[in-house]
């Protein structure tokens, strides 16, 4: 009988424009308290639901390599060209079948809000294991979302106590004002 190895990965996928240390944060809380072997960095050239990144893909890229160096746990892994495709759904379809993994789909409070307008949002529910992490002036508005309904029952968790309170965004206009 062959043995199956399961390996629990995380992801984290986005445009990161820019990286910071609260996706850093995000990746070691999600290793330590998920037992997670590695978590990938699944960088989007442009994320089909934001306007056009501010950095160039890559600069962004450039970025993450040097934020992640220090861990060996967390990879940059660009699969949108691959694909086809820059949706969540597909990637983890893709990472599933490609090596049995158990997947883990991390997300800030903020991104549960819309979490219903992404493609196939309830699939993603289905074959991965949904973590949110809360995130400053998110979280009341992320528990009364659409997707809240569909949670019950499904394979989720929500780190209220590990708070991220740093922005892509914050940072995007922090460079734009000169501050």
């Amino acid at each position: 009988m062959v043995k199956i190895n399961l390996k629990n990965i995380g992801i984290i996928g986005g445009s990161f424009d820019p990286p910071h240390k609260g996706h850093l944060y995000l990746s070691k809380q999600s290793l330590k308290h998920l037992k997670l072997k590695k978590i990938i960095w699944a960088i989007t050239k442009k994320n089909p639901l934001k306007k056009k990144p501010f950095f160039s893909f890559n600069v962004r890229k450039k970025m993450c390599k040097e934020i992640i160096k220090v861990n060996k746990k967390i990879q940059l892994r660009h699969y949108e060209d691959r694909l086809r495709s820059k949706n969540s759904i597909d990637l983890i379809k893709f990472l599933k079948k490609s090596s049995k993994n158990k997947i883990f789909f991390i997300i800030g409070s903020d991104n549960l809000i819309n979490f219903h307008r992404w493609k196939n949002y309830r699939e993603i529910l289905t074959i991965s294991n949904l973590v949110v992490f809360s995130r400053k002036g998110f979280d009341t508005k992320a528990k009364k979302s659409v997707t809240m309904k569909y949670l019950e029952g499904k394979n989720f968790k929500f780190f209220k106590k590990l708070k991220i309170d740093i922005s892509s965004t914050e940072l995007r206009n922090k460079i734009i004002n000169g501050s």
